[in-house]
C-alpha cells in the first residue's frame, strides 16, 4: 500500500499535468512554416485571410506567467504548421484543469485515527487566436 500512493500521485500528475491544442479549419491550409515566421497580433491587421481557429493549453501549473508564455508558444506551433505567417490573439484565460493535486496523511493507533490533508490549487492557461495569412500591400 505504501507503494501505491506515490504511483498514484505520479499518475494523476502526469494526466492532469499535459498540455494539449486543438484546431478547427476555417480555410485552406498553405505549405508549412517555421514558427518563428508566425507573428502575434492583438488587433486584426488590415487585410488577411482565416486559415484555422486554434485552442491551446498550457501544461499543469500554478498560475505562473512562463503558462501563458506556453500556451501562446503552442497557439505559433500550430499556426505555423498550417502555414500561417500571422496569429490573431484572440484571448487568454485561466481554467480550473481535470484533476488537482492533494497530500494526506494518517495515523492510526489502538483504533484512534488522525488524519490531514492539504490540497494545493493548480491552474492552467488557455489561448485562443486565429492562424491567418497576412495580406501585403
Amino acid at each position: 500500500m505504501k507503494t501505491l500512493l506515490p504511483l498514484l500521485l505520479v499518475a494523476l500528475l502526469g494526466a492532469g499535468g499535459c498540455a494539449s491544442t486543438s484546431r478547427v479549419m476555417l480555410g485552406q491550409a498553405r505549405a508549412p512554416l517555421a514558427e518563428q515566421d508566425v507573428r502575434v497580433y492583438v488587433a486584426p491587421p488590415a487585410r488577411f485571410e482565416e486559415i484555422a481557429r486554434i485552442e491551446a493549453d498550457s501544461p499543469l501549473g500554478f498560475g505562473t506567467p512562463g503558462q501563458t508564455d506556453s500556451a501562446v508558444a503552442s497557439l505559433r506551433r500550430e499556426a505555423a504548421a498550417v502555414g500561417a505567417n500571422g496569429l490573431l490573439l484572440l484571448g487568454v484565460d485561466t481554467v480550473a484543469p481535470p484533476v488537482g493535486v492533494s497530500v494526506g496523511t494518517g495515523i492510526v493507533r489502538s483504533h484512534v485515527g488522525v488524519f490531514g490533508s492539504v490540497g494545493v490549487p493548480t491552474r492552467q492557461r488557455r489561448a485562443v487566436g486565429v492562424a491567418i495569412w497576412v495580406v501585403e500591400d
